[in-house]
C-alpha cells in the first residue's frame, strides 16, 4: 500500500469517525465541531482526487461560514438537553433500520461496478495547464443544467418557507408592526396639556 492509499484509508477513517461522532455525541456544539471536523477531512480527500477548488471551497464556505454560523445559533441559544436525550435511544432502532435502508439503495444504484474496492485507484495525471475548474463548470452547466436548476429551485422555495414561518404572527409572542411604526404621528404619541400656573402663596 502507498502513501496515496495510506492518506486515503486515514481520511476515510477520520470521516467516518467524525461522521458518527455528529449524530451520536449528546453536546450539540461538540456535534457541530466534529462536522467541522468531517469536512476539513473531505476537504482532504477531495484534494486526494486533484479537485482543488471544491476542497477549499468545502473549506471556506462551510468551515468559515456555515460551521461558524451554526455554532453562533447553538451557543445563543439556551437549548433544554434533557429532551434529546431521552429521545435518542427511543428512537435508536428506526434510525439504524434507515441507515441500513439507504445503505441498501446505494449499493443497488451504484453497484459494485461504481462502488466496489477493486476500482480504488489513484486519480488520472492531468498536464500543468489543467483546470477542474473549468471542466466543473463545463459539466455543471452542460450535462447537469436541469438538475442543477431544480435544486437552485428547491433551495429558493426552502429560502422563502424558512423566511415565512419565521415571520408568521403568533400569539403567543410580542412583536412590533413595522408599518405601524412608519405611518406614526406626533399627535398619536403626544399629548400637549394645559394647565394653570400655581402662585407661591
Amino acid at each position: 500500500m502507498g502513501f496515496e492509499q495510506f492518506v486515503f484509508w486515514f481520511f476515510a477513517a477520520v470521516l467516518v469517525f467524525a461522521g458518527i461522532m455528529v449524530i451520536t455525541v449528546r453536546n450539540p456544539v461538540f456535534a457541530a465541531l466534529f462536522l467541522v471536523l468531517a469536512f476539513f477531512t473531505s476537504a482532504g480527500l477531495w484534494l486526494l482526487l486533484e479537485a482543488e477548488f471544491l476542497a477549499i471551497t468545502l473549506v471556506l464556505v462551510y468551515v468559515g461560514a456555515v460551521m461558524v454560523l451554526f455554532l453562533f445559533v447553538v451557543m445563543m441559544l439556551d437549548i433544554n438537553l434533557a429532551p434529546l436525550q431521552e429521545g435518542f435511544s427511543k428512537y435508536l432502532p428506526v434510525g439504524i433500520a434507515v441507515a441500513a435502508l439507504i445503505i441498501f439503495e446505494m449499493y443497488l444504484v451504484l453497484g459494485q461496478d461504481h462502488f466496489g474496492l477493486q476500482h480504488v485507484a489513484s486519480p488520472i495525471a492531468h498536464a500543468a495547464d489543467y483546470s477542474n475548474t473549468r471542466e466543473l463548470g463545463r459539466v455543471l452547466y452542460t450535462a447537469y443544467v436541469y438538475p442543477f436548476e431544480i435544486a437552485s429551485a428547491i433551495l429558493l422555495v426552502a429560502i422563502i418557507a424558512a423566511i415565512a414561518l419565521t415571520l408568521r404572527a403568533r400569539r403567543q409572542t410580542k412583536y412590533i408592526s413595522a408599518e405601524k411604526q412608519v405611518v406614526v404621528k406626533r399627535a398619536d404619541r403626544i399629548r400637549m396639556v394645559k394647565m394653570a400656573a400655581e402662585k407661591e402663596e
